[in-house]
């Protein structure tokens, strides 16, 4: 069963292991100092920054990390992604990653994403859709998006997290159900 928490301080330790993986720290460009770590995540675990910062659990035992936050909380990215895309003016997007190597390429992904934007109609009554730009050398990762249900839309060019890959980016969407909102999982 796949559930999720807000991040404590008290993960933080477990955050910074996962960033120094080399399957992580090969898309997410951390400073994986404890400072830098604390200084990321503190923010938001302390509620003075909008986003949420998710653990994700398999069966009770930590397995990953989703970031989800509105686009328009951080209008810099915003106007970076919506100068080439059709943006809602109340979309959501995430980030994640699978923490333990070992649990990659096991279908992981796909099931978290999938669970983290059907509870993203529940969690934001007004979400229209949920957007998710994905550097296009990213194979597992939009893989994972396309497995999850999302459809690209569209490429952007965009300032990548590593400088080592380029700006061509994916566009993942998928629009809020029409009817009910579903229950969360």
């Amino acid at each position: 069963m796949i559930t999720w928490r807000r991040v404590t301080e008290r993960d933080l330790a477990l955050l910074r292991e996962w960033l120094m993986r080399p399957h992580v720290a090969r898309w997410w460009q951390h400073d994986t100092s404890p400072e830098g770590v604390a200084r990321d995540f503190g923010p938001a675990i302390r509620g003075e920054e909008p986003s949420e910062d998710l653990l994700v659990m398999l069966d009770g035992r930590p397995v990953g990390l989703v970031q989800r936050c509105r686009f328009a909380d951080y209008p810099d990215y915003r106007a970076e992604v919506g100068r080439q895309t059709e943006l809602p003016g109340t979309a959501v997007t995430i980030d994640y990653l699978i923490g333990d190597p070992a649990l990659v390429g096991q279908g992981l992904g796909p099931r978290v994403i999938a669970a983290v934007v059907a509870a993203t109609w529940t969690d934001h009554p007004d979400a229209a859709a949920v957007v998710i730009p994905v550097n296009a050398a990213n194979r597992a990762s939009w893989r994972a998006l396309e497995k999850a249900g999302l459809r690209r839309t569209g490429t952007a060019d965009l300032t990548p997290d590593n400088p080592a890959d380029g700006r061509t980016h994916f566009l993942y969407r998928v629009d809020r159900p029409a009817g009910p909102t579903p229950s969360r999982p």
